[in-house]
């Protein structure tokens, strides 16, 4: 389930509280109290069977005595009764319970029974063990909180009610103010994904706040927060860090958590700003909700002490921030205006004695400069001015919190004398701070901000599909689970990295001293050297027990080499002696070993790790990690998030590596995620990269047998990758045309293909006149999220031309969509719409949908004829000029 019922939820216009009290300091006597010392003006209803009255309200013995079904139920009763209780309230039609009481636990069925009772009535159901549901624009306290909410714009997500209250706490002090207060508890129904979606719709919404400690439906959270994220600043802590945090996380929620680096890489790719701690997290909400985001970051600072714009510009940079570079006219201007003393660069230090005055014509100077994007004015207090005084004559230069048009932080150092500075600059819409930190941060958020919004809309420069040889692939894995393995071998490892376009070199499988030495032979007439290393089923790390010999270079060498190893297996006590493997010894001069690895994080499902690598691979620990599917722009931000991608880019003598057959060897474990559920891990150590390519000199490779029937592509990711298996051709009056998903690449065709689309047409696609579609507007159109939207393109079979698309986005519950077309001016009246529109209608039954929708201009005979012609029937309206609304089951 997702939104269903979410509206009446979290603002009701009526209430039930079920196992209300007159005790006092009972949770249903406080719960009570909140709710009427609150303001909530809609009825509230107390049910308890032991009271007639609480607080001269009537009471009510049960759900099922109450004179209305309330929109919302707060349950605080004993956990072994909430089951019944949600069933009588929805057979009394409520359709929305937040569960306060603690203890509806799984391992007691009483989890499980609440939400069978629930179902049947479409119930949704908050918690169990939350602080309760707080709704401040409809005046609702319906918590045990210590303090009511503030109506403002930020909405908070919750996994801990003991967040939610300090959060409170701190909202109160700083008059901040908020859309919702959700307080989740145990997600026995609804949970992040769901809120995410709720708050993201709600027009009252402009910053969505998250306390997250785990994800239980990654691909759900992942549609929800990319979507959200798209359209307003998405700010998340997310504790656990470190293992002991993170295990502490778990026993708290009940879930898996995930490792933190795979959590990172999900909040990094659905464009989430994830922050440290609480302070960050308030600073961010503060900044993002007053200022627009940042493309650029340049950053000109004004101060009246150097030594605080010096610890600034360090904390700047520390956040790989940009301090701006004055122009030589604003330089003039300063000369013109500050003592000779004046620092004569950003920082602007305008000495301590500076006074009003002097803040307000060098902060005028730096915001006029174009080469300044934001700016930071700063106090240290001294006896030879004001702070107050400075921080009104500032305050004077902002319009709401802008100066110059560009957003302003300032930062008055201290606290006696700095505090009532700070009211007066925040009065006036600057985001006022305490320390350089948290004014280096402030900024970095604006621009954090922006690039991960810039990232939801990149295109990657081609399709990066790869194609690999999947059926021997699942050969091999089939032979692997029958013999009762779960370990492939190196030969068996490679042969599958290879079947999927991985280069790797030319390997002998061999039994005896006698045929090593004759492949190494073999061998040396092409190759300098060889490597012998141990052949075995059971053991994968090799060389920790000497199982691997290199820079080989006769025959008799070779087989002096497979006797050590066998000596040494022997020796150690191993019963895994199987033979050998012979192959090429590479040695390329100036080539970087790198790890590829694909392991199953227990939440996300599968993720690529990439970095440095070599036998010191965990000693190093230079990696990043990423969710699978993978484009080549996520390949290349995989690549770019490790320390030795400066040492790929070349450096002295060492010619830049070829980084397009990393990125292809990224691409290819992707799409072996996709497309073989059974494998659970993969390394590939060393891939050896020069300017000349990628060879894999070795591959580990982990399957679990019980999943090797699994369809593709495999259910664990999550983030649901392109529908393959969807394309098709079509014949129209002569014409021929290929019709697929889109892809992201696709963002390329559109220039052409507007081209060639009038302006009528366009009117009629998007109902009003519309103009020739914006760059950020294409790359949203192609950059899909397959769990919600699909289109499917037509191309000219000859050329590859852009000839149509056709496309739906569906609503967040998944049962309606609504769906547009849109066919170049010169190929329409062929059947090429029609085509589309049986593809389109053919995969939304496919995908589970029950109803899909589109609004047409009443002007667009031809494409209300197709839509009757597919089935659709229109919709009564209320206004006769409204576009006619086509609907159509499924």
């Amino acid at each position: 389930m997702t939104i269903r019922n979410l509206d009446q939820c979290f603002r009701p216009g009526s209430v039930a509280v079920v196992g209300a009290s007159p005790k006092p300091q009972s949770v249903g006597s406080i719960v009570l109290n909140n709710i009427r010392s609150g303001g909530f003006a809609g009825p509230v209803y107390p049910v308890n069977p032991k009271y007639d009255r609480i607080d001269g309200l009537a009471c009510y013995a049960r759900a099922s005595d109450l004179p209305q079904a309330p929109d919302v139920a707060i349950i605080v009763t004993p956990p072994q009764v909430v089951p019944g209780v949600i069933a009588e309230l929805g057979a009394r039609g409520c359709t929305a319970a937040v569960v306060i009481t603690a203890g509806v636990g799984a391992a007691s069925g009483l989890r499980q029974a609440m939400l069978d009772a629930a179902r049947p009535h479409l119930m949704r159901v908050v918690g169990p063990n939350t602080i309760g549901m707080l709704s401040p624009l409809v005046r609702l306290n319906a918590s045990f909180a210590h303090l009511p909410a503030q109506a403002g714009k930020l909405g908070l997500i919750s996994q801990s009610g003991a967040i939610v209250s300090s959060i409170l706490d701190w909202a109160a002090a700083d008059g901040v103010g908020f859309s919702q207060l959700i307080s989740l508890g145990d997600m026995a129904d609804v949970d992040v994904g769901d809120c995410l979606n709720w708050l993201a719709a709600d027009d009252a919404t402009s910053t969505i706040l998250m306390y997250l400690e785990s994800v239980p439906e990654p691909r759900k959270f992942m549609s929800a927060a990319r979507a959200a994220a798209r359209i307003k600043p998405v700010i998340a802590v997310k504790p656990g860090r470190h293992g002991e945090a993170a295990q502490a996380a778990m026993t708290h929620t009940g879930a898996l958590a995930g490792s933190d680096t795979v959590i990172e890489a999900a909040l990094h790719r659905a464009g989430v700003i994830r922050v440290r701690n609480l302070e960050q997290l308030f600073s961010a909400a503060e900044v993002t909700t007053r200022f627009r985001p940042l493309t650029s970051g340049r950053l000109g600072i004004v101060t009246n002490g150097g030594g605080a714009g010096v610890l600034a510009v360090d904390d700047l940079l520390d956040l790989d921030g940009t301090l701006a570079t004055l122009s030589p006219e604003t330089l003039a201007g300063l000369d013109a205006a500050l003592p000779a003393t004046w620092s004569h660069a950003n920082p602007v230090d305008i000495i301590g004695d500076a006074p009003p005055e002097r803040y307000g014509a060098a902060v005028a100077a730096v915001a006029a400069d174009a080469a300044v994007d934001a700016l930071l004015v700063m106090n240290c207090p001294t006896a030879l001015s004001s702070p107050l005084q400075a921080a009104e004559t500032v305050g004077r230069l902002a319009t709401n919190g802008l100066i110059g048009g560009k957003p302003t932080v300032a930062c008055w150092l201290g606290k006696q004398t700095a505090e009532p500075a700070r009211v007066v600059l925040r009065e006036a819409g600057i985001v006022a701070v305490d320390t350089p930190a948290a004014a280096a941060e402030a900024v970095d958020f604006l621009t954090r901000w922006s690039r991960l919004r810039q990232r939801l809309e990149r295109v990657p420069p081609s399709a990066g599909a790869v194609r690999g040889d999947a059926e021997r692939v699942r050969d091999i894995l089939g032979q692997v689970a029958r013999d009762g393995r779960t370990l492939l071998t190196e030969p068996e490892a490679k042969a599958v990295i290879a079947a999927y376009g991985i280069p790797v070199p030319e390997t002998h499988v061999v039994v005896s001293d006698e045929e090593v030495g004759t492949a190494a032979a073999d061998l040396l007439t092409r190759h300098e050297a060889v490597v012998v290393k141990l052949y075995s089923r059971q053991i994968s790390h090799k060389s920790d027990i000497g199982g691997v010999v290199l820079d080989i270079t006769s025959r008799e060498q070779a087989m002096v080499a497979a006797a050590g190893i066998r000596d040494r297996v022997k020796a150690a006590g191993l019963g895994a002696f199987e033979g050998f493997t012979v192959q090429p010894m590479i040695t390329r001069r100036h080539a970087h070993e790198l790890l590829l690895g694909l392991k199953t994080d227990p939440s996300f499902g599968p993720v690529i790790v990439f970095g440095a690598g070599g036998v010191a691979v965990e000693v190093v620990r230079d990696t990043a990690t990423g969710l699978v599917p993978l484009d080549e722009v996520l390949a290349g931000d995989l690549i770019d998030g490790t320390r030795i991608a400066r040492l790929l880019a070349g450096y002295r003598d060492r010619p830049p590596a070829a980084r397009e057959s990393v990125v292809a060897a990224l691409l290819a474990l992707s799409q072996l995620a996709v497309e073989q559920p059974a494998i659970v891990a993969i390394d590939v150590n060393p891939l050896l990269v020069d300017d000349k390519g990628a060879i894999a000199l070795d591959a580990r490779i982990e399957i679990d047998g019980g999943r090797l029937r699994e369809p593709a592509p495999n259910h664990r990711l999550a983030v649901r990758p392109y529908p393959s298996g969807w394309d098709s051709r079509a014949d129209c009056e002569g014409r021929s045309f290929e019709l697929r998903p889109m892809r992201p690449a696709d963002a390329a065709l559109y220039p052409r293909f507007l081209e060639r689309v009038s302006a009528e047409d366009m009117r009629l696609r998007f109902l009003v006149p519309t103009q020739r579609l914006s760059r950020e507007v294409i790359a949203r159109l192609s950059q899909l999220d397959y769990d919600r939207d699909i289109a499917f393109v037509a191309l000219e079979a000859d050329t590859g031309d852009l000839a149509g698309i056709c496309r739906y986005s569906s609503d967040p519950d998944h049962e309606r969509a609504e769906f547009g077309i849109l066919v170049r001016s010169d190929l329409q009246g062929i059947g090429l719409g029609s085509a589309l529109m049986r593809r389109l209608l053919d995969y939304a039954r496919a995908d589970g949908l029950r109803r899909i929708d589109g609004l047409i201009l009443r002007e667009n005979r031809d494409m209300l004829d197709l839509a009757a012609r597919m089935g659709f029937v229109a919709v009564p309206q209320a206004t006769a000029g409204d576009p006619i609304r086509m609907s159509l089951s499924l």
